[in-house]
This record gives structure tokens, C-alpha cells and sequence, in this order.
């Protein structure tokens, strides 16, 4: 693969699980490398000497060494679903007060709660009760709002909480399963748990040395020639409907790149069962073919179910980066 960020990371901590969630997300590659605590590379002391996880090394030697920072690098790449709520001042205040609280007060009752024999004197009921006051808050909130912390649909506070539940929920699985009014929060935290980009987060990796193999993360992702053409079979009427916009966001069939999180593309000779699978009883169909180096979005190979890996882009199309629109099966002439 072409030169990439380099990552370290450690796969259970919560920290580093946000962040890596954060650059699947945005569909970029890294180059990864696993930590072992008690044995930190010299590599990574050197760029981050407090010696904490993530840490992530830029192409530039830029380093962002706080798991927020590393989430915000990784969005400015690419945020197809908008996790950042770029329109929206009021919920980008009330996203940075979720985090704020999460990183703050919960975490200071989660580690003395999970973890007490580390803290001397303090008492394990008195931080179970803080922190379950929290939890329950945001549970109350996410039965209001639809299912997650905001609006009705994921965001960067989401994202930036769940691992540290999950945490808290492997301190004592019993009684978090057995609390009713944590019941939404229980179905918020089984979606990220449930989802298959959750087994990519959680891939396994040996601690990392710099004479051994040299793994990306994700793991089952490569990155994407620019120097052959990219397809996407698109609707007919999604197709003219984005001459006026400028841009073309319906990743495939009924469905947009902000409801999905990218838009599915196809090599060449993945296009004909592509087609047959998903559009044949379609109507009109167009053909796209599209430049890669035209395109500024991420680009990312992903592996479906079958283990077969499709060009995905992590944002919207623009149409200056599409050669030819043809109708497609061609009509004999």
C-alpha cells in the first residue's frame, strides 16, 4: 500500500477503540501497530512520551496523541454521516458536553469502580452508584431521542461513549443486563456491538516490532489504485437529478451515502454481477465510470460477507470525476 498514518494502538482500550472506530468510519488505512503495555516500542515514546494509546503519526511526522483529536483528524477526512453535525452550533454544544462528561465524571467512577483495588480507600458502592446515575441519564436521554444520545441517528458523542459502556458493562454484565432502566441504553450499546464493522474494530494483532510483519488497520482493507477506473451503476433518475447538484450521493440502490457511509463502486469486471444482483429489474440504468484520482473523499477496499473486497468511497461522488455515463446492459446498436 501507498505510504499511510501510522497507528498505535491497543485493541481493548477504550481510547484507542473510539478512534479506530472513528478511522472506519472515515475509510482511511493505517499502518498498525499493536502495543503491548508493559513493553512500549521506543518507536512510539519517542513521538508520544506520556506513553499513552492512540497515538497517531501523520505522513508529515504531525502526531495527535489524544483519542478526540485523532476521531477529528480522521473526520476531516471524510464524515459521510455527519457525525460531527457540521450545520448545527447547538449540537455540537451538546455533543462536546456529552464527551466532556463521559471523559470526566464517568470515567473517574468507572475506574474506581471497575477497577478498586488500584485506588486505596475509596469505595466501590459509592463510584457503582455515581456512575450508574450517569448511565442512567444518558439511557433516559436516548429513549427520548429516538434511540441514540442526540437526534434519531448516530454521532460523534456515540461513538466517543460507547466503549467506555461497554467497559463498564464488562465490570459486572449481571447487573447492567438485569437493570431495567438502563433497557435503552442495553439496545444503543448492542447496535455498535451487533454491527460488522464491530469485528473489524476488535481484530487481533501480536504486539507490534519493527523487524516483524507490518499489518494496516483494518486488517481486511487495501487501498484502491488510482491508475484504473472505478464504476457505480446508478439510477437513471438519481443520475439526472444530480446534474443540477453538482455532486451525486445515492451509494446504490435506494439508499444515500449518509444512510449507508459510503457509496458502493465496482472494479470492471465486478460491474456485470453487480448489475444482475441489484439492478436487472431496475428500469433505466446508467453506467458511471470515474477517475480515482479525480476524487479528494477516501477511498477504501472493503471485504463483503464472502470475503470478496469492492471499492467503496467514504463521501459524495463529484461529477467532474465522471468520465462517461452510458446506459447500461449497452443497447446493440
Amino acid at each position: 500500500m501507498t505510504e499511510a498514518p501510522v497507528l498505535y494502538s491497543f485493541r481493548r482500550c477504550p481510547y484507542a477503540m473510539r478512534a479506530r472506530w472513528a478511522l472506519l468510519q472515515a475509510g482511511v488505512i493505517v499502518q498498525w501497530r499493536e502495543v503491548a503495555l508493559k513493553a512500549k516500542p521506543a518507536e512510539m515514546l519517542a513521538r508520544s512520551p506520556k506513553g499513552t494509546v492512540p497515538v497517531l503519526v501523520l505522513v508529515d511526522g504531525t502526531v495527535i496523541d489524544e483519542s478526540l483529536a485523532v476521531m477529528e483528524w480522521a473526520l476531516a477526512q471524510a464524515d459521510p454521516c455527519d457525525w460531527r453535525r457540521q450545520n448545527c452550533a447547538e449540537d455540537q454544544r451538546q455533543i462536546q458536553e456529552l464527551i466532556a462528561c463521559n471523559d470526566g465524571a464517568f470515567k473517574h467512577h468507572l475506574d474506581r469502580f471497575k477497577y478498586t483495588d488500584r485506588y486505596p480507600g475509596e469505595s466501590k458502592q459509592e463510584h457503582d452508584q455515581a456512575g450508574l446515575a450517569i448511565l442512567r441519564g444518558w439511557s433516559d436521554r436516548i429513549q427520548t431521542c429516538g434511540g441514540w444520545l442526540l437526534d434519531g441517528r448516530c454521532s460523534l458523542a456515540d461513538a466517543a461513549l460507547w466503549p467506555f459502556v461497554r467497559q463498564w458493562r464488562n465490570a459486572d454484565p449481571e447487573a447492567f443486563d438485569g437493570d431495567e432502566s438502563l433497557a435503552p441504553l442495553r439496545q444503543w450499546l448492542e447496535r455498535f456491538l451487533a454491527d460488522p464493522l464491530f469485528e473489524r474494530l476488535m481484530q487481533r494483532a501480536d504486539p507490534w516490532d519493527s523487524g516483524g510483519l507490518q499489518p494496516h488497520f483494518p486488517a481486511d482493507a487495501v487501498a484502491v489504485p488510482a491508475d484504473q477506473p472505478l464504476f457505480h451503476l446508478a439510477l437513471t433518475e438519481d443520475w439526472h437529478a444530480a446534474q443540477g447538484e453538482g455532486v451525486y450521493e445515492i451509494s446504490t440502490r435506494g439508499l444515500a451515502v449518509d444512510q449507508v457511509g459510503f457509496m458502493h463502486l465496482s472494479w470492471q469486471e465486478q460491474v456485470a454481477a453487480t448489475y444482475e444482483k441489484f439492478y436487472a429489474d431496475a428500469g433505466a440504468v446508467m453506467l458511471l465510470t470515474i477517475d480515482p484520482k479525480a476524487l479528494t473523499a477516501p477511498l477504501r477496499a472493503d471485504a463483503i460477507p464472502s470475503g470478496e473486497l469492492f471499492p467503496h468511497l467514504y463521501g459524495l461522488l463529484p461529477l467532474t470525476a465522471v468520465t462517461a455515463a452510458c446506459p447500461y446492459p449497452a443497447t446493440e446498436s
